[in-house]
C-alpha cells in the first residue's frame, strides 16, 4: 500500500510569497484581494521533495461559512509525484487553519498530467463546477529578436500588424486619468461579447494599487532581452490605448511581474475593427515584455482546443496567431472539508455557470 504524501505546513508572513513567479501567488495579489474583502492566509510549506510557499484566500459565503481559494497554487518546482494524493494530503495539512472553511478550492498551475482527472478524483477531489482563471492559454518565449517573434507568427497576424500601423493606427501608454474612457469601451465589449466583468471600481483600485506601490524597472535596449528588470515586489499594470485619428479604438492591461508578462484585460470599440488595433496592441505589449526584461508573454485564456463550434473560436484564432505554446492546465479542483454543505454550494454555483455558459451566451 502506497504511503501518503508527508506535508507540512506552518503559517507565514506574505513576504513568504515574494519570490513566487505567478502574478496570482503573489504579495501583490494577496494585498490587493485584501482590499475586496478577502483575507490572504499564506503558508511555508514543505513537502515533494521540496519547499514552497503558498497563498490561501478565504471569503465570506453566506449561513457563516467561507470558502478557502489558492490561485494558481500551488506552485512546486519539479512535481512529479502523483497530482491527487500530494494535494489530498497538502489540504489535510492545511485543515486545522481553515477550519470554518467548507473545502479548499485548488487552481492549478501545472500541466495536464498522464493519471488524468481520475487520479484526482479518487483522491477525493471533486471538479470544481466552474473555473475561477482560464486553465486554457498561449505562452509566447520572449528571447528571440523582434524579427524572429514575427516570422514565428501566423501570415494573417503579421498582415494585420503591419495594416494596423499603415493605416496610422498608434499605440500609446496610458494612465490612470485614461481608465474611464478604457471602461467605457470595456462595456462595450462585454454587451458584444456577452460576458460579465467587475464595475470601474474594481479596475481603478487594481490599476491605483499597482501604480502606489510601483515595481520599478527600467526600459533596456529592445535588441537585447535584460532578464529580471521587472523583479520587484509588486507588478508594473500597464494600460494601452489604440487610437486613429483621435478616435479610441481599443485598448488592453498587461502585468509585468518578474520575469513575466501577462495580458489581463482587453476592450474594443465597434467602429473602425478594420484598422486592426487589437493586433498593433498585442505586438507593443510584446515589444514593451521584451523592453523591460520580460521572457515570456502569456495571453491569459483560450478554449481548450481549435474546435470551431465553440462561441469563442475566434478568440482561440486571434491569440494562437501570435505563435507560442499552447498551455492546458488542470483548472479548479476541489478537496471538501464538510461535505454535505459543500454539496450544496456546488450544486448552487453549478446552477449560476450554466446561467452564464449556456443560456447568457446565446
Amino acid at each position: 500500500m502506497r504511503a501518503e504524501p508527508d506535508i507540512r505546513v506552518e503559517p507565514a508572513g506574505l513576504e513568504v510569497l515574494s519570490a513566487n513567479r505567478s502574478l496570482l501567488q503573489s504579495r501583490f495579489w494577496a494585498e490587493f484581494r485584501r482590499q475586496l474583502g478577502w483575507e490572504p492566509r499564506a503558508f511555508a510549506c514543505r513537502g515533494g521533495g521540496s519547499d514552497f510557499s503558498l497563498l490561501v484566500l478565504v471569503r465570506p459565503l453566506p449561513l457563516r461559512q467561507r470558502l478557502a481559494y489558492a490561485p494558481h497554487g500551488p506552485e512546486v518546482p519539479n512535481q512529479e509525484q502523483e497530482n491527487g494524493p500530494f494535494l489530498a494530503a497538502l489540504a489535510a495539512a492545511l485543515r486545522p487553519h481553515l477550519v470554518e472553511c467548507l473545502f479548499l478550492r485548488y487552481d492549478l498551475p501545472w500541466a495536464l498530467r498522464p493519471e488524468g482527472e481520475g487520479g484526482l478524483r479518487a483522491s477525493g477531489l471533486p471538479q470544481a463546477p466552474l473555473d475561477i482563471q482560464p486553465p486554457d492559454t498561449v505562452i509566447l518565449d520572449l528571447g528571440y529578436e523582434a524579427e524572429s517573434l514575427l516570422a514565428a507568427m501566423k501570415a494573417k497576424t503579421r498582415y494585420n500588424i503591419g495594416l494596423a500601423a499603415k493605416k496610422g493606427v498608434r499605440v500609446e501608454e496610458g494612465g490612470a486619468a485614461d481608465l474611464p474612457a478604457w471602461y467605457e469601451l470595456y462595456r462595450e465589449t462585454a454587451r458584444r461579447d456577452r460576458i460579465t466583468l467587475h464595475d470601474f471600481d474594481y479596475y481603478r483600485r487594481q490599476f491605483e494599487f499597482a501604480q502606489e506601490r510601483g515595481a520599478g524597472g527600467a526600459a533596456g535596449d529592445e535588441a537585447g532581452v535584460k532578464p529580471g528588470l521587472s523583479a520587484g515586489l509588486h507588478p508594473e499594470l500597464k494600460l494601452l490605448l489604440a487610437r486613429h485619428d483621435g478616435d479610441l479604438l481599443a485598448g488592453i492591461i498587461v502585468a509585468l511581474h518578474g520575469r513575466a508578462a501577462t495580458y489581463l484585460y482587453g476592450a474594443s470599440s465597434d467602429a473602425k475593427r478594420n484598422l486592426m488595433p487589437a493586433y498593433a496592441l498585442q505586438w507593443e505589449a510584446i515589444r514593451l515584455a521584451r523592453r523591460r526584461g520580460c521572457l515570456t508573454y502569456d495571453l491569459f485564456g483560450i478554449p481548450p482546443s481549435p474546435d470551431p463550434a465553440p462561441p469563442m473560436h475566434g478568440l482561440y484564432r486571434f491569440k494562437t496567431g501570435f505563435g507560442g505554446r499552447v498551455v492546458n492546465r488542470q483548472g479548479c479542483w476541489d478537496f471538501p472539508y464538510r461535505r454535505a454543505g459543500y454539496a450544496g454550494y456546488a450544486a448552487a454555483e453549478r446552477t449560476r455557470s450554466w446561467y452564464y455558459r449556456r443560456f447568457r451566451k446565446r
